[in-house]
């Protein structure tokens, strides 16, 4: 089992003459048990080519510490992971995974499949379920299957779906994208509902946020964009 994480003081036993503005930088490098909230991950299915996209901001608790990281991860040419959960726990596993999944490619002397990507993330967030906080969104494109979205939540289920949202704000659309979404979008439509969506749910989670970073793979490769957050559609009543 895991410890009970302590709550966050600024009372610590060291009697250093720390100034208001460094607490929390302290904390981190003492690896206190306060893993990020989990942001907002989104990705969408279809032929031939489909979107990803998510929400960046970076949390410890209550304090956002990065609005602007990148958690759309390359693990091979044409696969990509989506990270929510503890920020540290899903970098290593990425890590570990683009690591296998090269090797394996090597081996094969062929591009991987998304799936084995997706098992290989499966494997890893189930065999150490009690140690991490990872949800973790696979897509990719491959010759064998096409444009395929992957979800592995915390504690390592594995499960294909069309559309897939995770993080804390996938709680707030999951309404929005079953209304929404339907079989046979065009790329253009996709973006703008996943766009749509995050948008929404930034509005409500206090834990998304900053901006949206899309990618769109495809057989002929992948192709990136960042939405900035005044650009972003606004949808607040209050």
């Amino acid at each position: 089992m895991r410890p009970v994480c302590p709550p966050l003081s600024l009372s610590l036993s060291l009697s250093l003459p720390l100034p208001p503005s460094l607490p929390l930088c302290l904390s981190v490098s003492l690896s206190l048990c306060l893993p990020p909230s989990l942001p907002l991950c989104l990705s969408v299915s279809l032929s031939p080519s489909f979107p990803l996209c998510l929400s960046v901001s970076l949390s410890l608790r209550a304090y956002i510490a990065n609005r602007v990281t990148d958690k759309l991860t390359p693990i091979h040419d044409r696969i990509f992971c989506c990270r929510s959960g503890s920020a540290a726990d899903t970098q290593a596993i990425a890590d570990v995974v683009t690591y296998q999944l090269g090797f394996h490619s090597i081996e094969l002397d062929e591009p991987p499949l998304v799936e084995t990507a997706a098992n290989l993330f499966k494997a890893s967030c189930y065999r150490y379920r009690e140690e991490l906080t990872a949800g973790i969104l696979v897509a990719g494109w491959d010759r064998r299957k096409g444009g395929q979205v992957y979800c592995v939540p915390i504690g390592g289920m594995l499960v294909r779906q069309p559309v897939s949202v995770g993080g804390s704000g996938s709680t707030y659309i999951y309404g929005f994208m079953d209304s929404n979404y339907k079989a046979g979008l065009t790329k253009d439509q996709c973006l703008e509902l996943t766009a749509t969506a995050l948008s929404l749910a930034m509005e409500r989670d206090g834990s998304s946020g900053g901006v949206v970073r899309l990618a769109t793979i495809s057989e002929e490769g992948v192709e990136r964009r960042v939405i900035l957050g005044n650009q972003l559609p606004k949808f607040s009543t209050h």
